[in-house]
Parts: structure tokens; sequence; C-alpha cells
């Protein structure tokens, strides 16, 4: 497949371009939308042959004996990421939000304090808020222009009222690939703490040349007693409207509780989701995402590029991911006023900073995953909006 292609997306119930204009009074007619973390682009022919094969069926009942679905599973891992997972270790929620609102659910009760490194991916903090849990912001450390963990500085924050500490890995918005070392400390950290460790993993497939991620899973065998890991196919392979996640647990204690949890809420997974996820943890699925990595490296790049030739802007680095981190505080503008020229003059949709939590204030999120003709024209509105400061 092209990655150039254009695809229509209007009326097609898509939240990303459907509701730019109701949401940010971005115009349907011409605007550009880069908020919702999906991509523009068709999935691997695999997946769209799953569900074409499906659909010739033409039954949709419910989904049984799901071992090569699990296999697809332990396959990707053990060839993308170098760890081993079992079957029984997999729980199948309706997407990494609801896995996430799960292991809140099992794992700790209310007024309960979770732990966040922010800014993060906003829907961790509404799940702990919509559960009667208390978010505690551990705010990054910004050193030339990178997102680090700061420990030391948490050590302080701490209440004693914790139980729980979300990761996500890669990061999202910053694009950090965590090291070794950083997730070491981590893992430390939760043990001093006694912290059940969350690790949201779902961007591990989008890791641009140069980068390696490494699952928390390889990192410290001695954490496995507090270690919940998540991964998906859907944001690697576009399919987030599956809505399906994978829950991995090693522990024998924590799957029960957790297990027990999907029994009480008679939680059952999605069949149009597993046939896509078996079809996409797959070789001609690996194929096409190291395409796909290619292909967004190639619009970073020309994204990175307008974004230093505007005077007071700056894009954090991209390691990871297809979300681009803009720091607007160079500009000596208010957050109002950067945005309106965003998206009024400019007419692109972005994810506002603040609710990614402390430290996002002076950014928006940008995404970089649509045709590439469609960054270069996004890049060229930026430079008319702030061209003033050239």
């Amino acid at each position: 497949m092209s990655f150039d292609e254009i695809i229509d997306r209007f009326g097609t119930h898509s939240v990303k371009w459907d509701m730019m204009e109701s949401i940010y009074g971005v115009p349907a007619k011409d605007g550009i939308a880069m908020w919702v973390a999906d991509m523009d682009f068709r999935p691997p022919k695999c997946v769209s042959d799953a569900l074409v094969k499906m659909n010739d069926m033409g039954v949709y009942g419910y989904y049984g004996d799901d071992a090569a679905y699990r296999d697809a599973i332990r396959w990707w891992m053990k060839e993308r990421h170098n760890w081993t997972v079992e079957r029984d270790e997999i729980f199948t929620t309706h997407g990494l939000v609801n896995g996430t609102a799960m292991c809140v659910d099992a794992f700790t009760k209310p007024e309960d304090g979770i732990v966040l490194m922010t800014p993060v991916y906003h829907a961790f903090a509404k799940v702990i808020k919509a559960a009667g849990r208390e978010v505690v912001e551990c705010q990054l450390a910004l050193n030339d222009g990178r997102y680090e963990m700061d420990f030391d500085a948490w050590e302080t924050q701490m209440k004693g009222h914790e139980t729980m500490l979300i990761l996500c890995s890669p990061h999202n918005p910053g694009g950090r690939v965590w090291t070794r070392d950083e997730l070491q400390g981590v893992a430390d950290f939760c043990k001093r703490h006694n912290l059940i460790l969350v690790s949201d993993e779902i961007h591990h497939d989008l890791v641009f040349a140069g980068n390696t991620h490494i699952p928390m899973a390889n990192v410290d065998s001695s954490i496995a007693d507090r270690l919940v890991m998540m991964t998906a196919t859907t944001k690697t392979f576009n399919i987030a409207g599956s809505h399906s996640g994978n829950v991995i647990i090693a522990d024998p204690a924590l799957r029960a509780k957790f297990g027990a949890r999907m029994a009480a809420l008679g939680l059952s997974a999605n069949s149009f989701g597993l046939f896509m996820a078996e079809a996409a943890y797959s070789p001609e699925g690996a194929a096409w995402v190291d395409d796909l990595v290619v292909y967004l490296d190639g619009n970073r790049k020309i994204l990175d590029t307008a974004i230093a030739d505007i005077p007071g802007l700056a894009s954090m680095e991209l390691e990871a991911t297809y979300l681009s981190w803009v720091d607007f505080s160079g500009t000596g503008m208010g957050r109002e006023e950067f945005t309106r020229r965003v998206e009024k003059d400019a007419r692109i949709a972005v994810n506002h900073g603040p609710t990614f939590g402390t430290g996002g204030e002076n950014y928006l999120r940008f995404n970089i995953a649509t045709p590439r003709a469609r960054v270069q024209e996004a890049c060229e509105r930026l430079a008319e909006a702030f061209s003033d400061l050239q």
C-alpha cells in the first residue's frame, strides 16, 4: 500500500475528523486533524483479508478456541521484543484505557494514590479520577529539551497512600524510549514504595532507528510479583476501533486477582478484534510495520525542520510514537494566543498540553501519522500563522 494515499474519513464516524469542528472549532471544509492518536492509513492487507474472510462466512457468533490468537501474541512479543509470554498470562480487554481502568479497579481501592509521571497520556488521569482515586503527579525533568526521570524529587512527593504507578513506555507525549537504567530506576522506586507497576507499552512497535524499546518484564525479574504489562495491536496497525488490548500478567496471584474482576464484570473479548489481532501479528504485519516506521520517520523530520524554522517553537526529538510534542514557550505568547494561531489561523486541530498534566502547559501535541502531503501543508500553515516572528 501507499502511505501517501489521501483517504477521506469525513462522514465515517471518525472522531478525529468528524468531531474536530465541534470540539476545536477547526472547520471541516479545510481543517487538518492532527489530534486523536489514530493514523490516516489503512492497516496491512492481512488484517483486511481477515475481516473479509469473516464477512464471507457471514455468521457473527461467539468466538471460541483462542489458542491461535494467543500464540500470535506470543510470537510477536518474542520475535519483535525478545520477550517470552505464556498463553495463560494474557487477558484481552476492550483496549488499553479499559485495561488501565481494570488495573485500577482490581489492584487499588478508593482514595488510594496512583503515581503518574507527567506530562503523560491524558486518559490515565481521567480513569483514575473517575474511579475515586487520587492522581499523584511526579513531573518529568526537562533537560536540554528531553524528558528524564527525577527520582530524587519524586521521593519527597510520596505521601504514603500510593499503591500503584502507571508507566508510559515509550512515552506519550514526549516520545522518549526509556533506557534500561531508567526502567530499573522505576522498578526500584516501585519496590521502595510497595507499588503495583502497570507498564503501558502500546507504542512499543513504533520506535525509530537508533533506539531500542525494552519491555519492563525483561528489566528486573524481582518485580514480577508487582508487574502488569499492557500491549495492543491497535496503535501499531491503526485498528483502534477494534477495542482490543492485551493485559499480560506473569505472577499467579496478580493474575488471579485480575481474572476475578474480569469475571465479576462479565467482560469478554470482541471477536472482530481477535481476528484482526491474530492476522496483524504475522510476518506480513511485521513487514508493514517496518515500512510504516520509515514513513513516519520521514514525516517526523519534515515537521521538526519546519518547527525549527519558526522562532520560539521547539519540537521534542521523537524516539518513538507518531505524536510530536511542540513547545511554544519561546514565543513569549500565552497559551490562548499560540493555540488560537494553530487552530484558527493554521486550521489545525491538535491536543492541548495541559490535558497531559503538570509540565504540559506550553505545549501542543501534533499527530504526524497522516499522508506526507498533509504534514507538509500543516507546516506551511504554521509558518504563515507565526510569520510575524520571522
